[in-house]
């Protein structure tokens, strides 16, 4: 089964937001999509005024169907998640 990997960039509601505590959730969110989805990596970029980003890179099963929606909508329902972009999505070697 090939993998992709999907970098994303997601920030939180507001600066009060425990960063470390996202990711967790995320982490948990992700992997419970299933077999072939992990959080590979992830930091955490000050942005402006407090407000931080999280940059995660996931890999996925490339034949997923409907690509990167469903990470997408997963981490997008976790509490605390504000906005999220994909930044990249590459065929992971």
């Amino acid at each position: 089964m090939a993998k992709v990997m999907v970098f994303l960039r997601v920030l939180p509601i507001d600066i009060e937001v425990d960063m470390e505590s996202l990711k967790d959730r995320i982490r948990t969110a992700v992997v419970k999509l299933g077999e072939g989805f992990a959080l590979q990596s992830y930091s955490i970029e000050p942005i402006a005024f407090g407000l931080k980003a999280l940059r995660l890179a996931v890999v996925m099963p490339e034949e997923t169907e409907g690509g990167t929606y469903i990470l997408e909508e997963t981490i997008r329902n976790i509490e605390g998640v504000g906005e999220i972009e994909v930044e990249f999505v590459s065929r992971a070697s």
